[in-house]
């Protein structure tokens, strides 16, 4: 067996890392989550040195799935308590086809080893390189996307902060723009909104390997958060 198993049975972080086995969670609770695999960190490690037969598996695992597809890290301490590795390990975006995505499965992998994730780690005063899982989803074509914490990351308080702007949320996470921003109680309630400076959008390329940035006007998004 190979290990590699649908997103929705990934339930230990030790094999695929907090962000498979969180995404796993949401699919489990009835949470709309795109369709995607979960590789464990020794599959990855035997895909980066080019082993066949991992090759044939994860080929057979991610064949089904719509593309194009999303490769991202899921290393074991990321998205801890303790660390994020936020922007430390690559994600690759776009993988047009199934065969396409073990180059992208090699880059996640190396990424660890890059100047910023090896300085991060010994910030933290982690000395050994993590084991590297990785999922594979299909991506989504938005509108609009962006991040929600469900507690305010800065006071702790019980609300959901939400950044948002046009196209994929890359531009978000990336810092390429700054989005719109909401603070939204419990309730549903709107507490603030402020909108941002968001002049450009990032959108699939259809057919290519890579990623469009299409100007936008600057129109703030305002949806009604409260209905």
């Amino acid at each position: 067996m190979s290990g590699i198993v649908p997103l929705v049975e990934a339930d230990t972080e030790e094999l695929y890392g907090a962000k498979a086995v969180g995404l796993g969670d949401a699919m489990r609770a009835g949470l709309p989550v795109p369709p995607g695999v979960a590789l464990p960190g020794p599959e990855v490690d035997s895909l980066a040195s080019g082993g066949t037969d991992a090759t044939t598996a994860l080929l057979d695992a991610v064949r089904r799935l719509p593309t194009p597809l999303a490769v991202r890290s899921s290393a074991v301490g990321e998205d801890s308590a303790g660390a994020s590795f936020a922007g430390q390990h690559i994600t690759v975006l776009n993988v047009p086809s199934a065969e396409a995505v073990e180059a992208a499965v090699r880059e996640v992998w190396w990424s660890a080893n890059s100047d910023a994730a090896i300085t991060y780690r010994k910030r933290l005063g982690v000395f050994a390189r993590p084991s590297v899982g990785v999922v594979v989803q299909s991506l989504l074509q938005p509108d609009t996307a962006g991040v929600m914490f469900t507690r305010n990351p800065i006071t702790g308080a019980d609300e959901r902060m939400i950044e948002a702007s046009w196209g994929l949320g890359e531009a978000v996470v990336s810092g390429r723009v700054i989005p719109d921003s909401f603070r939204v109680a419990s309730s549903g309630d709107v507490l603030e909104r402020r909108s941002g400076l968001k002049r450009f959008a990032i959108r699939s390329a259809p057919g290519r390997s890579d990623l469009f940035t299409a100007k936008t006007s600057a129109t703030s998004i305002r949806p009604d958060l409260s209905a």
